[in-house]
């Protein structure tokens, strides 16, 4: 085969996980590398979160409502960096923040603030860093790589996340063990550090594979992350002599629209002699304009239709999760309680009875998790599509719920929930990912953030109201969280359909969503 020449022994390996071409695992691998890291510094201090909280669990039930609340400051100020920052700078600038905080709160926390304080202020910041870095990584990937280069490629980059998931907890483990609760805020400061390596070498590399004939001003080393749509291929053209410079330029300045460009090449333009001074013309045009988007990223999720699918899709997603988890600890905790009364738990207290069931639970969730990127979510996408793709979990989810409702034990509720978190895990994860592909620049950056970050946190905030609703006021037992469950898959179902069919309909048209023509 063509693409099998020149292969590297790298390539051919990822080719048993995935469709990668020749020459692609460099800069895919480094992607993965970069979520292994920041995985890693997250799972490291995840432990230290719940050693700062844990002794208050009353407040840490009403925390995630708190984060949706910095998240609506947080979203929109990372929206004005992305508008003013190149990529490469803006990753470097909100990490490098992340990690000096880090920093700080190693000082902080030793110099004698009470330990609710702490735990508060961790929790609250944590709950805003796991999201906003994670999906700051995924912006940029998207940035890298085209709609069929991700589809292929993003089920490897999504092995750093569950490789990262899986050494965070071991790591962090055996620190606090030995040296203490707050040495791995430090650790994982240096794997923030150390993931910025990376990501500037990838940007290095990719801007010289695919930047290099264009004019400075229009590449991503100058342009703001979230700038607006440029007609990059049409650049291109005015640069080789197959379209008059200043039909491409009348574009820049918004004169004719991309569209009006398109359609002319179609009907056939006639080829025209590149100006000598081509470059400088269009360099000159885009240094006097300000290519920056503008609009706030919630009222750009909000304006399009597509956007706001996936973000009803992500808070339906979560909302359903976290119900189910609560469904599993309550089931647990009864269970654990059974055990230990009738003599059944193999000489455990209650305490080690729950401890000994989520380490296994944990442990078989994300082996199963990882198998199944490894060898399964590449062919699912490949295979039968993106638009398949998306309803496999929430149909595995409505089996799970539904069986859960009717026979509410704990092998039903435990192993409804190990295969609707795995797959989510894996297949979900990439594929969520996936969906900002035929997006612009200014969405991936900006509207992705709101939704990785507010609209998931909103789900929390629902279901914690749900929770607190079905106790205290209708008596609800796990089988009735169950069927409502089940109802709010429905929903997610329907938006996962609508979702893959604007999906299929943005790839066959080659345009993104809700861009005037």
């Amino acid at each position: 085969m063509q693409q099998n020449r020149g292969s590297s022994p790298i390539d051919r390996v990822l080719r048993l996980f995935a469709d990668v071409r020749t020459g692609e695992s460099g800069t895919v691998l480094l992607l993965a590398l970069n979520l292994f890291l920041i995985l890693t510094a997250y799972y490291c201090i995840k432990p230290v979160r719940e050693a700062l909280i844990g002794q208050w669990p009353e407040i840490k039930s009403y925390m995630s409502a708190g984060i949706a609340l910095m998240l609506l400051g947080a979203v929109p100020l990372y929206g004005a960096l992305a508008n003013r920052m190149p990529r490469r700078r803006l990753i470097n600038v909100v990490t490098i923040f992340f990690a000096a905080c880090l920093g700080f709160f190693f000082i902080a926390f030793q110099a004698g603030l009470p330990l609710l304080v702490q735990g508060i202020v961790f929790f609250l910041w944590i709950g805003v860093f796991n999201m906003m870095v994670v999906a700051q990584l995924w912006s940029f990937a998207n940035d890298i790589y085209t709609r069929e280069e991700g589809e292929r490629l993003f089920p490897i980059v999504m092995f750093g996340a569950s490789f990262g998931a899986i050494a965070g907890s071991f790591i962090s483990g055996g620190i606090i063990g030995w040296a203490g609760v707050y040495p791995p805020m430090l650790l994982a400061a240096a794997l923030l550090m150390i993931s910025l390596i990376a990501t500037n070498y990838v940007d290095a590399r990719e801007r010289r594979r695919s930047e290099a004939d264009l004019p400075n001003s229009l590449t991503t080393g100058a342009m703001p992350a979230a700038s607006q749509e440029i007609p990059l291929d049409e650049v291109r053209k005015a640069l080789t002599g197959e379209l008059p410079v200043e039909d491409v330029r009348k574009t820049l300045t918004g004169e004719i629209s991309v569209a009006e460009v398109r359609r002319a090449l179609e009907e056939g333009v006639e080829p025209a002699e590149p100006p000598e001074d081509a470059r400088a013309k269009l360099e000159e045009t885009a240094q006097e304009l300000d290519l920056a988007g503008v609009e706030n990223p919630f009222r750009m999720v909000l304006r399009c239709r597509y956007l706001l699918m996936v973000a009803l899709l992500m808070l339906f997603l979560n909302w359903v999760n976290t119900t189910g988890e609560y469904i599993l600890t309550s089931v647990v905790n009864i269970s654990a309680g059974e055990a230990v009364a009738s003599g059944q738990a193999g000489g455990l207290s209650e305490s080690e009875y729950i401890g000994s069931f989520w380490a296994s639970f944990f442990g078989v969730v994300n082996t199963l998790a990882l198998l199944l990127q490894l060898f399964f979510v590449s062919r699912v996408i490949k295979y039968v599509g993106v638009q398949i793709a998306l309803l496999i979990v929430p149909l595995i989810s409505l089996g799970a719920y539904a069986a859960i409702a009717l026979v509410p034990v704990l092998a039903v509720v435990r192993w409804g929930k190990t295969a609707e978190n795995a797959t989510d895990y894996s297949l979900q994860n990439t594929v969520r990912n996936i969906l900002f592909l035929p997006c612009t620049r200014e969405q991936k950056y900006k509207a992705k953030q709101a939704i990785d970050t507010f609209f998931v946190r909103a789900g929390d905030v629902l279901q914690g109201v749900l929770v607190f609703v079905g106790i205290n006021f209708l008596a609800m037992q796990a089988r009735h969280f169950a069927a409502f469950n089940v109802v709010l898959v429905l929903i997610w179902l329907a938006l996962a359909v609508a979702i893959g069919r604007e999906y299929k309909r943005l790839v066959a048209s080659g345009r993104p969503p809700c861009v005037q023509p």
